[in-house]
């Protein structure tokens, strides 16, 4: 697959980049667990069809030692042994907040109340806005039809601003 439109070549789309990822970090640095965050990235990715979030946050997660046998689960995780409870929770937000247009309600109350139960305000914060990132990151990538399998971990540390 060859890319519609190279996103970090272009002006103005390198400056929105440039912000996306402050508000990434932002989140990052949340009190959200990490391995959290990543399963959410990646379930996110996984449901919107994005090949590079996928590549980029497996990748990366791998990095930050995930098992194998985890990620592989993570499309099935309803069926898996190997997620906590509050993962799960993580994961069951992510799809209803990421599949809003299947349900009239959006994320029903009993999801909410199961994430509720497993993380704080300031997890929760973040949760809702990582879903929401994500998502957003998914689209854009799609759209601009950017390719998948090149990223390596931590390439794009440089690209980051700093604090």
């Amino acid at each position: 697959m060859e890319a519609r439109f190279d996103m970090l070549d272009n002006e103005f789309a390198a400056k929105f980049g440039k912000r996306f990822a402050g508000v990434s970090l932002l989140i990052d640095r949340s009190p959200l667990p990490k391995v959290v965050q990543e399963l959410v990235k990646i379930r996110a990715s996984q449901i919107n069809g994005c090949g590079f979030c996928t590549d980029m946050h497996t990748k990366d997660a791998t990095a930050d030692g995930e098992t194998p046998v985890r990620l592989n689960l993570v499309a099935a995780w309803r069926e898996a042994t190997v997620f906590t409870d509050a993962e799960r929770a993580a994961l069951a937000l992510t799809e209803e907040g990421t599949r809003l247009a299947d349900a009239h309600e959006g994320v029903s109350d009993e999801t909410w109340a199961r994430a509720r139960k497993h993380f704080d305000d300031d997890q929760l914060g973040a949760l809702v806005c990582l879903v929401g990132l994500i998502n957003a990151a998914n689209r854009m990538n799609v759209i601009a039809r950017t390719p998948a399998g090149s990223y390596e971990a931590g390439m794009f540390a440089d690209f980051v601003p700093k604090d």
